[in-house]
């Protein structure tokens, strides 16, 4: 899993039948000291994550284990919107500052 930002979306109107009902965000990958790197990855939304979210995503085979995205062709999930986390007792990130 990986940390990182909801910072945009992707409407795709023609796409394969196996994605459709699908919500597609644009994920900025973070560090784990919550620092943006230059990484970015289209992830399919498996939790109604929103611009500006902190979320868990999962990539390569990891991304087709959800409900949602099993048996479909994604390489990469959104699955927990994360309220906060903290390292070595260092508070890094709360959503709710």
């Amino acid at each position: 899993m990986q940390i990182g930002k909801v910072i945009g979306s992707v409407v795709a109107t023609q796409k394969d039948e196996k994605l459709e009902n699908t919500k597609l965000l644009v994920v900025q990958v973070h560090s784990h000291q919550n620092e943006p790197t230059s990484d970015y990855v289209v992830a399919v939304d498996s939790v109604q994550a929103g611009s500006g979210d902190m979320v868990l995503f999962a990539t390569g085979s990891s991304a087709r284990q959800t409900t949602l995205t099993e048996d479909r062709p994604c390489d990469a999930v959104i699955m927990a919107i994360v309220d906060s986390w903290d390292l070595s007792g260092e508070n890094i990130y709360e959503k709710w500052r």
